[in-house]
C-alpha cells in the first residue's frame, strides 16, 4: 500500500480527501501545521485530529510552527512592505511554503511515496505547495485530488462527508472556504462569488462591524528595532503575543478588513475577503517609520522591490533565487528602521499620528515656516535653473 502525506486543514476539502484517498488504496498520514489558527476563537486542533482519524487517516502529526512562521516568513514580508495588489497581506501565501517544507520532511521520515494537498485546479495554493515540494524533493509524487475527483461542487462534498459520517463545520447555508493563521484570514466561496453582494457579517471571524465597533478611538504606540516590532506601548513581548494583541485590539475597532477582486496566478480573477488586523497595523506603522528614516532614493526604489516581492510570495516562489536576492536588499534597508510610531484606531481606520526615531532624517529647522527656519531660500533659484536646464528648448 502506498503512503501519502496530506496537508490537512480540517476543512471540508481535506476531510473528504482523506476518505477519497483511502478508497483509492492509499495509507494517509495527515500533517496539521499550527500557524495560529488554534488561538482565540480559532479551530480546536484536537478536534481537527479526531476529524482526520474519523475520515480514515492512519496517523496525524500536529506541529506548532507559529514562531517559525512569524520570524522566518511574516517578518521578512513586513520588512519588505509586501502587500499583493495593494490589499492582500499574504497570510495564506506566506504559510504555504512553510507547510510544504514540513510535508517533504515528514514524507522522508515516514518513507512516503507522495505528498498531497486539498487545493483546486483554479487556485494559487496548488502552485505554492507543488513548486516548493518540487524544489525540496523533485522525486516525490504530488497528488491533488480536487483536480481529478468526481465532485463538481462544495455541496456534493458536503453530502459525501455526511455519507461517511465525517464531522465538518461547513453547511450549505454557510459554505465558505476559510484559511486562517495568526497573520490573517482568507475567506471565499458562497455568496461572496456574487460581486454585487456586500459580504455578510457572518463571513467575518475576528473583526467587528461598524455597528458594533467601539465608539471611542484607541491609541497605541509600536516600537521597532531594525524593522522588527518589539514593544506595544513601551512593553516588550514576544512576536506571537504582540501580533495576537494587535489582532484583538484591531479587530475590536474593525481594522484590517479588505474585500478585493484579485488576479490569481492561474489567470482568472476571484473575489476574496480578508481579515488581518494585526498585520495591517504593523504594515502601516512600519511604512510610516521607514518614511522617517530612509532617504528618498532608497524609499522610492523599495516601492518597486515591494511590488515584486509581493508577487513572488503570491506566486509561490518563496525559495527562488530572486526572492533570496531581494531579501538581502530589504535587510540592508532595515538597519536604521528603529523607533516608535503612534497610531489611532477608530471605526475601521488605522492612521499614524506620531513618529520618532534616533535615525530620523526629518530636520524641523529646515522644514518649518516658523522663526526657527534655517533653510536658505536663496539657493532655490539656482537649484531650479539647474534642475530644469535639460528640458528647456
Amino acid at each position: 500500500m502506498k503512503k501519502v502525506v496530506l496537508a490537512y486543514s480540517g476543512g471540508l476539502d481535506t476531510s473528504c480527501i482523506v476518505r477519497w484517498l483511502k478508497e483509492q488504496g492509499y495509507e494517509i498520514i495527515c500533517f496539521v501545521a499550527d500557524l495560529g489558527q488554534g488561538l482565540g476563537k480559532g479551530e480546536d486542533l484536537g478536534a481537527i485530529e479526531q476529524r482526520a482519524l474519523a475520515a480514515g487517516a492512519s496517523k496525524v502529526y500536529i506541529k506548532d510552527l507559529q514562531d517559525e512562521f512569524i520570524e522566518d516568513f511574516c517578518i521578512p514580508a513586513l520588512k519588505a512592505n509586501a502587500i499583493y495588489e495593494g490589499k492582500y497581506l499574504l497570510a495564506t501565501a506566506l504559510g504555504r511554503p512553510l507547510i510544504a517544507k514540513y510535508l517533504v520532511q515528514l514524507a522522508h521520515k515516514e518513507k512516503a511515496d507522495a505528498v498531497a494537498h486539498g487545493c483546486t485546479g483554479k487556485g494559487n495554493d496548488q502552485v505554492r505547495f507543488e513548486v516548493t515540494a518540487g524544489i525540496l524533493d523533485p522525486k516525490l509524487e504530488i497528488i491533488a485530488p480536487v483536480r481529478v475527483w468526481e465532485f463538481k461542487s462544495r455541496e456534493e462534498e458536503i453530502e459525501y462527508a455526511k455519507m461517511f459520517n465525517i464531522p465538518i463545520d461547513v453547511t450549505k447555508k454557510k459554505p465558505y472556504s476559510i484559511d486562517r493563521n495568526i497573520w490573517g484570514i482568507s475567506i471565499e466561496a458562497g455568496v461572496l462569488e456574487d460581486l454585487e453582494q456586500e459580504p455578510p457579517e457572518d463571513a467575518y471571524m475576528i473583526t467587528k462591524s461598524p455597528t458594533h465597533m467601539a465608539s471611542y478611538a484607541k491609541y497605541l504606540e509600536i516600537y521597532f528595532e531594525k524593522g522588527v516590532p518589539k514593544k506595544i506601548d513601551g512593553k516588550s513581548c514576544s512576536l506571537k503575543k504582540l501580533i495576537t494583541q494587535l489582532n484583538e485590539i484591531g479587530g475590536a475597532h474593525g481594522v484590517g478588513r479588505s474585500d478585493m477582486v484579485e488576479n490569481r496566478l492561474v489567470g482568472i480573477k476571484s473575489r476574496e475577503i480578508y481579515e488581518a488586523p494585526g498585520a495591517t497595523i504593523l504594515h502601516i506603522a512600519h511604512k510610516e517609520l521607514e518614511s522617517l528614516v530612509l532617504d528618498r532614493e532608497v524609499s522610492h526604489f523599495k516601492e518597486i522591490i515591494s511590488l515584486k516581492y509581493s508577487e513572488l510570495v503570491y506566486y509561490g516562489l518563496w525559495y527562488s533565487a530572486l526572492k533570496e536576492a531581494l531579501d538581502s536588499f530589504v535587510e540592508s534597508t532595515q538597519k536604521n528602521v528603529t523607533g516608535s510610531v503612534r497610531l489611532k484606531l477608530s471605526k475601521g481606520s488605522c492612521v499614524a499620528v506620531g513618529r520618532k526615531s534616533v535615525n530620523s532624517l526629518y530636520k524641523k529647522e529646515l522644514s518649518t515656516y516658523g522663526k526657527e527656519d534655517k533653510f536658505d531660500q536663496k539657493l532655490a533659484e539656482g537649484f531650479i535653473k539647474l534642475w530644469g536646464m535639460p528640458y528647456r528648448r
